[in-house]
């Protein structure tokens, strides 16, 4: 299940995607129009930023914006930003792999073969997406 910190994060870079002339937002013009919480944005916001995804101005006229272009925006990558992992076992992580203690044999386990496809189709659908593909 997707967590609130990622579909707030989503839909904060979407809101701020959506902006003309990528003018910077205040944290409450964003929270009050996505319906967030105000300090549960500022922390999903803080990391955005430190992860490169978003700049922010402070001052009359600041606020959060985009650094880049919503089209050079991949969604596997903010995805990752927030959530963590794409693969919903460990077993079937490409990066953050990890054996099962409870698997006797990897290759033949049923779980992890079903999980691996979900992984790669799910993959394949964060990674054909950019910010722009969503947001407009």
């Amino acid at each position: 299940m997707l967590s609130k910190k990622t579909k707030y994060g989503i839909k904060a870079m979407t809101f701020l995607a959506r902006q003309e002339n990528n003018t910077p937002i205040q944290i409450a013009e964003i929270a009050k129009s996505e319906n967030i919480s105000l300090k549960f944005l500022e922390s999903i916001l803080l990391l955005l930023r430190h992860s490169g995804f978003l700049g922010a101005k402070k001052g009359k006229g600041g606020g959060y914006y985009l650094i880049k272009d919503p089209k050079d925006i991949n969604m596997a990558h903010v995805y990752r930003i927030l959530e963590g992992p794409i693969a919903l076992l460990p077993c079937a992580s490409h990066n953050f792999y990890e054996k099962c203690d409870d698997c006797k044999d990897e290759v033949a386990c049923a779980v992890r073969k079903l999980m691996i496809e979900v992984r790669d189709n799910t993959l394949q659908i964060l990674e054909s997406n950019t910010l722009a593909d969503i947001a407009f």
